[in-house]
Parts: C-alpha cells; sequence; structure tokens
C-alpha cells in the first residue's frame, strides 16, 4: 500500500494507487454554503481538500470526472454543479514576507496577477475562448476587476480556492526580523490583505466571485 506524505495533488493519488480514504461525500455538505473558511492545524489535509474541489468543480475536467471520482462516493452520487466553475486558485505560501511592507505588498500582487494570467492561458488552451484580461502589475485588484469582467461574458462562474491564506502574515508577524509596525501596515486598516480580502468579500455578495474557499 502506497501513502501519499507529502502529496496534496488529488488526481495525483486517486489515479496512481495510492491510499485515499474517501471523504468525497463531504462535497455536498461543502456546497450548502457558497463562501467558507477551513480552519485545521498544519499537515491536517486542507490543501488536499482544496485539490479535491479543483478537480470537482473545474469545468475543464469534465471529460475526466469518471477517471478521477469514479470510484468514490460522489463519483457514484454527483451533484449538479460538477465540473461547472472556472477555477481560480491563490496559494500564498508563495507570496515573499521579506523586505517592507511596500516589498510584501508587491508580492502578493504579483502573486495574484501570475495566477491571473495562467488561468487566462489554461482556459483559452481549453477552447473557452475567454475576453482579454488586462494585467496591473502594480494594481492586483484591477487585474481582478478584469478577469471577472471578462468571465461574466461567459456561461462559467468562478470558484476562488486560497490556500495558505495567512502564511505570509504569520510569517511577518513570527520573524525574528519582523516588525509589529509591518505587519500592521499589511493586515490592519487599508493594508493590502485586508484590502483584498474586502474586494473578495464584495465580490462575493454581488456574485462575481460564485464560490470561495
Amino acid at each position: 500500500m502506497k501513502y501519499p506524505y507529502g502529496i496534496s495533488d488529488f488526481q495525483d493519488i486517486n489515479t496512481n494507487g495510492y491510499f485515499y480514504c474517501d471523504r468525497t461525500d463531504k462535497i455536498l455538505l461543502i456546497e450548502q454554503a457558497k463562501s467558507q473558511l477551513f480552519i485545521r492545524p498544519r499537515r491536517f489535509g486542507k490543501s488536499l481538500v482544496l485539490s479535491m474541489l479543483e478537480n470537482y468543480y473545474d469545468v475543464a475536467k469534465k471529460n475526466e470526472f469518471d477517471k478521477i471520482f469514479g470510484n468514490l462516493a460522489i463519483g457514484k452520487n454527483p451533484t449538479e454543479f460538477r465540473n461547472s466553475y472556472f477555477i481560480l486558485k491563490w496559494d500564498f505560501s508563495c507570496i515573499d514576507p521579506s523586505g517592507t511592507a511596500d516589498n510584501i505588498k508587491q508580492s502578493l500582487f504579483d502573486h495574484i496577477n501570475a495566477c491571473i494570467e495562467n488561468f487566462y492561458s489554461f482556459y483559452n488552451y481549453k477552447g473557452y475562448d475567454l475576453p482579454k484580461i488586462k494585467i496591473n502589475y502594480k494594481n492586483a485588484l484591477y487585474s481582478i476587476k478584469s478577469m471577472l469582467s471578462a468571465v461574466q461574458k461567459t456561461p462559467y462562474p468562478v470558484y476562488l480556492l486560497i490556500d495558505e491564506y495567512d502564511s505570509f502574515a504569520n510569517t511577518v508577524m513570527m520573524g525574528v526580523q519582523s516588525k509589529e509596525s509591518r505587519y500592521n501596515a499589511i493586515v490592519h486598516d487599508e493594508g493590502p490583505l485586508r484590502t483584498l480580502f474586502k474586494m473578495i468579500k464584495s465580490s462575493t455578495s454581488s456574485s462575481m466571485f460564485d464560490r470561495v474557499l
């Protein structure tokens, strides 16, 4: 029996003979709320849950559904929303927490912009013909709005998955060289992280992001 230690790619685990304790029946419960914050200890499997949802909801993986989920509970009784979303995924562990607050803000914007560029190229490659998305490398919030405007011209809503959402903020707060003023500049008042999540909340309320986890 192969154990998937350190592997958080759901498709890799379930199609390459790794042990997997089937929890896909919980997808139905997750669907009951459009926006959720899922908090568990480190190494608890949060990233694997996000990968499971990414594979389940991604419209570009519709033809692979039976291969990925056919032997699992949700594969035998899928919900109506399977393979019906564009997936936008952010991994905040990729953001550089060093430097000044402005440096960290730019690293945050760089990551989001890179994810949006990948989103655009991936779905166009898959044949979904998205309208052009304008990227502002100094202001990722503009890029997000441009992406959402493009997506609204298609039949598919966006499911936003955020992994390690507090990773770089915790690193800034707990690092040996961390300064409280720098942490406050990032997560309090009108800092970039707070402003970003306010925008996500607003976009969810207006149905631009259909679901967020």
